[in-house]
């Protein structure tokens, strides 16, 4: 089976399974060789589950532990997790350990490196680990609002991108559009290209069109506060994602809402999740762009978890534009293996683009994969999917539901329209990782929830 088709099988199968109950435990091991040990793991299970009536927990181990809790009815769907597990462990592992451990099993995936010793677990509080546990827990609840007024008819928005290259911006432009498409709304888009004049060009562009509604991705708020001014009287409300470095609601100023997680929430998770994977001994280098105030406090965070830890240092904090990685990010990368060495083996960022850079330099360096870790808080891009399946210097990205957000822009717009309210929604923080990326849209590339979205705000809107 290949892993296209086996993380599907297992998401659609915990979500429609999650509850049932489980009566005992017990172990099985089996010992497989090269090619054939998929095959040989699904057989084992099959016949080993005929004996268990009511389900269980799939776990494999190898080099890293990898468990998935498995509510298991049916012998086939038991086969084909262990299958689509399986795809994740190198093709020379030797031997597997397959456990059906029956309890109420929970719909969680989690990893970890082996092999760290308590000594080194003890500068790991508790209290990071539960945070961590919960930001990569799948959750099916939709946690938005269920009420609101339907859709006004024939609207027009422009959308004003800070720059179509970051795929953050990106992805929460599709999510508008695609939720415009369904409310019956027109868009039009305009790119500032990361820069400052590109940005106060793209703003008065917006303006000149007279559109129903502006939405603003990814352009601080307060940097073109001026060029907003005209907009303060809320005849054309404007709505904006990673517009400030607080979520929710805004009160002061044209802007009316800023749809993003908690940039702090974000930031601590990210760094937490360093601890973590390092046994608290995580040495750091920060990467921002402090052009922005979100990216200033999501550092600001990270720096704070990282020096609260005893076994851990924070090397530096690297301010760099991100509309400057294309050109800089790699003579920074090789810089820093000048100045630290091995001693460097945690980055952390506040937008994946950075690794897209650091990552290749890493690789003409000869630097192995699990000597550096690369953890972001933020976005969850497509290519950081692709090293987190691969196993490619990135280990995790708490990912903004970017495609859900661009409906919650469009959400947020119609409300202000209908001269109400904006909801003042945050979605809950989600570190994706090599454990959970099989749910969410993550076989897709992007962190796309599990939560119905799309059929809550159709029925709110009464699409």
């Amino acid at each position: 089976m290949s892993a296209a088709m086996g993380r599907p099988y297992i998401r659609d199968f915990l979500s429609t399974t999650a509850l049932m109950r489980c009566a005992y435990s017990a172990v099985l091991t089996v010992h497989a060789e090269q090619a054939d040990g998929r095959r040989r793991i699904a057989h084992r299970v099959i016949q080993y589950h005929a004996r268990i009536k009511h389900g269980g927990r799939l776990t494999v181990n190898s080099g890293q532990e990898r468990c998935i809790s498995l509510p298991a009815e049916r012998p086939h769907e038991v086969s084909a997790a262990a299958a689509a597990l399986e795809e994740h462990v190198h093709s020379h592992t030797r031997q597997f350990i397959v456990a059906l451990a029956i309890g109420l099993a929970g719909l969680r995936l989690c990893a970890h490196a082996a092999g760290s010793s308590s000594a080194a677990d003890a500068h790991v509080d508790d209290s990071v680990r539960q945070v961590v546990a919960n930001a990569t827990a799948h959750d099916l609840r939709w946690s938005g609002p269920r009420t609101g007024p339907a859709a006004r008819a024939h609207a027009t928005v422009a959308i004003v991108a800070e720059d179509l290259r970051n795929g953050g911006v990106l992805g929460v432009a599709q999510g508008v559009r695609e939720a415009a498409g369904v409310i019956g709304w027109k868009t039009r888009i305009v790119d500032a290209g990361g820069t400052p004049e590109g940005r106060r060009n793209a703003i008065q562009s917006a303006i000149a069109q007279k559109p129903d509604g502006i939405v603003l991705i990814g352009i601080d708020a307060a940097s073109v506060r001026s060029l907003l001014d005209p907009l303060s009287d809320g005849q054309v409300p404007v709505v904006g994602w990673h517009v400030a470095a607080e979520a929710g609601a805004m009160h002061d100023g044209p802007v009316a809402m800023n749809v993003s997680t908690d940039p702090i929430d974000v930031a601590r998770v990210t760094a937490m999740a360093a601890v973590e994977a390092s046994a608290g001994r995580a040495h750091v280098v920060i990467f921002t762009d402090r052009t922005f105030g979100i990216a200033r406090a999501k550092a600001d965070a990270m720096a704070k978890v990282i020096r609260a830890c005893s076994g851990c240092r924070l090397l530096e904090v690297q301010d760099l534009p991100i509309s400057a990685c294309p050109t800089k990010m790699a003579a920074v990368t090789r810089d820093l293996l000048a100045r630290y060495g091995s001693d460097w083996n945690v980055a952390l960022a506040i937008n994946d683009i950075y690794f897209d850079y650091a990552a290749p330099e890493l690789t003409r360096a000869d630097i192995h994969s699990g000597s550096i870790s690369m953890l972001s808080a933020g976005d969850g891009s497509a290519a950081a999917f692709l090293r987190i399946e691969a196993g490619t210097f990135q280990t995790g990205t708490v990912a903004d539901p970017l495609n859900m957000q661009g409906w919650q822009l469009i959400d947020e717009l119609n409300r202000l329209l209908a001269h109400q309210p904006v909801t003042g929604y945050v979605a809950p923080v989600h570190l994706v990782d090599s454990a959970n990326i099989a749910f969410d849209g993550g076989p897709e590339g992007r962190y796309d929830p599990d939560n119905g979205y799309r059929n809550v705000y159709r029925s709110i809107w009464k699409r």
